[in-house]
């Protein structure tokens, strides 16, 4: 049985949906003024991987990603370029699709718009003011009044007096209380805007999330998703939101990702160690980007760095070269291999334990194959690119995998070599090593230091 660790909880729980056989999903998903980071790329990987398994585990999944294209940092870019909001993020919404498709992230079944749902983020709000949970503040702001709802900080672990103790001496005359939030702004000069009864103004971050997701999956549904970061505020203001407008449960189950770092920080624009997708795409395979995301626990931080980049694709370049040559066609799956990957996948989407099946499984095909076991060959190949589907990976041709780019790989693997040799990593730099000899290429060190290599006759 699958089982998810629920963060409302913070323990791993039978998953039970709603209605049996299934499932409604949200995800939070990119506010499009930039270009798509990392921490996105991951994102957008896990839910995917969570959605395809769901998918082979029989559920009908109904998956919903939004797209937040208006707030305050598309408004200053915006602004910055000089050109219409519109123009913008329909730019970034645009390469936000390139990168899913060069990672192999199949689209989510709805994708809405913070902008197409403005009747329905009114609506809520105007409930939400109408049951006394909100109201208009000193600016004409409409806000949230947190003290009135009664489990806030349940998903966070926060209660209020710590909170209001936290906050600043400063005091926003505009609210009732320094921690509400607000739900509706009233238009600056110059600022897109909304007619509503509060007057000309837009959504606040907040309750757009709360209006989609309801709107396309109903009042109470099944699993919220998003970053870690987005837990608090964003998600605990959802519930508040959703739940004193529906009064009716939220959400049952809610997965967080942790956090992407580079080289054992937190990935940050402030700190400078900040990587768009299209960054390193330039340097690395797409499939060995999603390869490397899949290697650590969706829960767990992900460490990027080029060093575990590389060794990804070395990793990833074992499971092609068990492929190589096969190519089977409507052959029985091995049932063992099968049940081993989905124990896995079933707690909690342990991807680092199914992608350990699936180096069992090539360590044994590479066996067959010595053997001339053309049969098992066969089941085993067919077995490891179903299970690799799964996943997302090994759906390309092993050869063109293998041969494609493959000078500017192999003399970036080179370089990983001789960078592990100076770190005196010797066991990764033997990794590298046979990893290109498993690609038919002989490495030829030289007295001085350098390293030619050639093709096996």
């Amino acid at each position: 049985m699958l089982k998810i660790y629920n963060t409302l909880t913070r323990k791993k729980e039978p998953f039970q949906p709603r209605i049996a056989g299934h499932c409604g999903m949200y995800v939070c998903g990119m506010t499009v003024y930039d270009y798509c980071h990392i921490g996105h790329a991951r994102v957008m990987v896990v839910f995917d991987t969570v959605a395809r398994f769901l998918r082979h585990s029989g559920y009908q999944l109904t998956y919903v990603r939004n797209i937040t294209d208006i707030d305050d940092k598309i408004i200053q870019r915006a602004n910055d370029n000089g050109e219409e909001f519109t123009a913008l993020t329909e730019r970034f919404i645009t390469a936000m699709h390139e990168d899913e498709r060069a990672l192999s992230v199949l689209p989510p079944d709805i994708e809405p718009k913070a902008t197409q749902s403005i009747p329905d983020i009114i609506a809520m709000i105007g409930t939400l003011i109408g049951k006394g949970l909100a109201y208009i503040g000193g600016n004409g702001d409409v806000f949230y009044s947190v003290s009135k709802f009664a489990n806030y900080g349940q998903l966070s672990g926060k209660n209020l007096e710590d909170l209001q103790a936290g906050e600043r001496v400063d005091i926003d005359h505009a609210k009732q209380d320094p921690l509400d939030f607000v739900l509706w702004k009233m238009a600056k000069p110059d600022e897109p805007a909304w007619q509503s009864p509060w007057g000309l103004g837009r959504p606040g971050w907040h309750i757009e999330c709360s209006a989609m997701s309801t709107c396309c999956l109903g009042n109470h549904f099944d699993i919220h998703g998003g970053g870690m970061d987005l837990q608090f505020p964003h998600h605990e203001n959802e519930i508040a939101q959703s739940e004193g407008a529906t009064g009716e449960k939220f959400v049952n189950v809610w997965m967080h990702n942790g956090f992407v770092r580079v080289n054992e920080e937190k990935m940050s624009k402030s700190l400078g160690n900040f990587f768009t997708v299209r960054e390193v795409l330039k340097a690395y395979k797409p499939e060995i980007i999603r390869f490397f995301i899949l290697l650590s626990h969706y829960r767990s931080p992900l460490n990027y760095s080029d060093e575990q980049l590389n060794e990804a694709g070395v990793a990833l370049t074992r499971l092609y070269t068990a492929l190589r040559g096969l190519n089977p066609v409507d052959v029985a799956l091995n049932a063992g291999y099968v049940n081993r990957f989905e124990q896995a996948m079933d707690d909690d989407f342990n991807t680092p334990v199914a992608l350990s099946v699936l180096f069992d499984l090539a360590r044994e095909l590479n066996i067959a194959k010595q053997a001339n076991e053309a049969e098992k060959c066969l089941q085993l190949a067919a077995t490891l690119r179903f299970l690799g589907g799964l996943l997302g990976i090994l759906q390309n041709d092993a050869d063109s995998f293998l041969q494609g780019d493959a000078d500017a790989a192999i003399e970036q693997q080179i370089q990983a070599r001789i960078d592990a040799k100076k770190a005196k990593n010797w066991a990764l730099a033997d990794q590298i090593r046979d990893g290109l000899k498993g690609q038919g290429v002989i490495l030829e060190d030289s007295p001085d230091g350098t390293t030619i290599w050639r093709r096996e006759a």
